[in-house]
């Protein structure tokens, strides 16, 4: 079945020519092999945070893009990795319901990478999975044509995967190629979110995102990942601007020390860098007020998972 191109109607909404597919697709893979820059790169926005820092994805981020016909809903989901710690075992079990919920699963793997540690525990994962799976190998500029052929070969003999795309999520080499295969693939059907949402997240939660990314870029060496943003208070103002009050959480006080930084120099620089592309997003001047807190333990806290949207491990 051919995609037709849309066109637009009188009102000014799009009218579709053909029959409109819809889908999850849940992108899946080791930490740091680049699955939430993919994300923001199909989506055509910024839907999920991006750092150095492993684990930086810690729920579920669905990022919706349109392409010809089709609706598709990427599932960015945590990094698959050895768990540790309470927090771990969440983020890896989301991980894996993401996959298990999805009409379609996007196994990504860093190319430089390769097979190494835990991707090899999550290609012997998948076969238990028994929805679709494509294989998608990233960072393809950094790696020469014959290993990357030799790791598409060597990821396919242990999964039967309907297709192998070789792409630069950085760059958005053959990324294209990825969206016309994914609106052929998912089912006919109608299209589960308005045409112009491109996230389900809810815009305090992606506010509180924003600044953990830029703690995590400026702090990643200093500040383990275990720290948290939560957006408490949210108000519109009469001059069109908004007040946005956050707190980071640390779990110890030389950890407050080391976010604040020295005559709150680190303090200032994410609050700025955090504000200034929450303006962009919101379109509206943003007033944006961060606090260090500490609370020990948070990690064990159930109510801090469930503003994560993460089930709670016992």
């Amino acid at each position: 079945m051919t995609n037709q191109e849309n066109t637009p109607a009188d009102d000014g909404a799009v009218e579709h020519s053909g029959p409109t597919h819809s889908g999850f697709v849940a992108l899946i893979g080791p930490t740091n092999a680049g699955k939430s820059t993919l994300v923001n790169r199909l989506v055509g926005a910024k839907v999920s945070i991006v750092s150095h820092k492993v684990q930086t994805t810690r729920a579920i981020v669905r990022g919706i893009a349109i392409h010809n016909n089709a609706q598709i809903v990427f599932m960015d989901t945590p990094g698959i990795f050895r768990p540790r710690r309470r927090l771990d075992r969440a983020m890896v079990t989301s991980a894996w319901g993401g996959a298990k919920d999805a009409d379609l699963i996007m196994l990504l793997i860093d190319s430089e990478r390769g097979l190494r540690g835990d991707a090899e525990a999550i290609l012997e994962g998948l076969k238990d999975v028994p929805q679709p799976k494509i294989l998608v190998l990233n960072k393809i500029d950094r790696v020469r044509r014959e290993d990357l052929l030799a790791l598409a070969a060597a990821a396919n003999e242990k999964i039967a995967f309907e297709q192998t795309f070789m792409i630069s999520a950085e760059n958005g080499s053959g990324c294209d190629d990825v969206m016309d295969y994914l609106a052929k693939a998912l089912p006919e059907g109608p299209w589960y979110y308005p045409e112009d949402q491109i996230s389900d997240l809810p815009m305090r939660q992606l506010a509180a995102e924003i600044t953990r990314e830029k703690l995590f870029l400026r702090l990643h060496q200093e500040l383990p990942y275990s720290s948290h943003v939560e957006t408490e208070k949210w108000e519109e103002r009469k001059d069109g601007s908004v007040r946005i009050e956050q707190v980071i959480y640390v779990e110890r006080e030389s950890q407050k020390k080391i976010a604040l930084g020295k005559g709150g120099e680190a303090i200032k620089a994410i609050s700025t860098a955090s504000r200034k592309e929450l303006s962009e997003i919101l379109e509206q001047p943003v007033h944006l007020f961060l606090f260090v807190k500490v609370r020990e333990n948070w990690g064990d806290d159930p109510e801090r998972f469930r503003e994560m949207g993460l089930d709670f491990p016992h």
